[in-house]
């Protein structure tokens, strides 16, 4: 079995996806998880961590502070462009904070789950 699993890690899906973590901003916990739970359950993320935080940022000419739910999604590039469209038809903002990270490396067995896991359509 581990033969197998490192002849996979070392072949196709290694070499031809690319990992990326999108990262999200969210109104509130409950629309975080809803935004979560959908993009896992189709197959877009393999996993997503959610995290409260303070925003500080100019809207409408005018500074504005508050809390959000910020969401770190390990995806692959080929299921970015999903993930992103998914977010924006759930989210409650008018310009959800939506940015793509390419992912220089990482351990070569949680890359291979991220691609296992992240393959699109459940």
């Amino acid at each position: 079995m581990e033969e197998r699993r490192q002849r996979h890690h070392e072949g196709k899906a290694m070499t031809e996806e690319k990992p990326v973590v999108v990262y999200a901003t969210c109104a509130d916990e409950e629309e975080a998880r809803r935004i979560g739970r959908a993009l896992i359950e189709a197959g877009l993320a393999a996993c997503i961590n959610m995290r409260p935080h303070t925003a500080i940022y100019r809207w409408n000419d005018q500074i504005e502070e508050g809390a959000e739910f910020g969401l770190l999604i390990k995806t692959t590039a080929s299921q970015q462009d999903a993930t992103m469209a998914l977010i924006r038809q759930m989210h409650s903002y008018e310009l959800p904070g939506i940015l793509c990270l390419h992912v220089a490396g990482g351990d070569p067995a949680y890359l291979q789950w991220i691609y296992d896991n992240a393959g699109g359509q459940r």
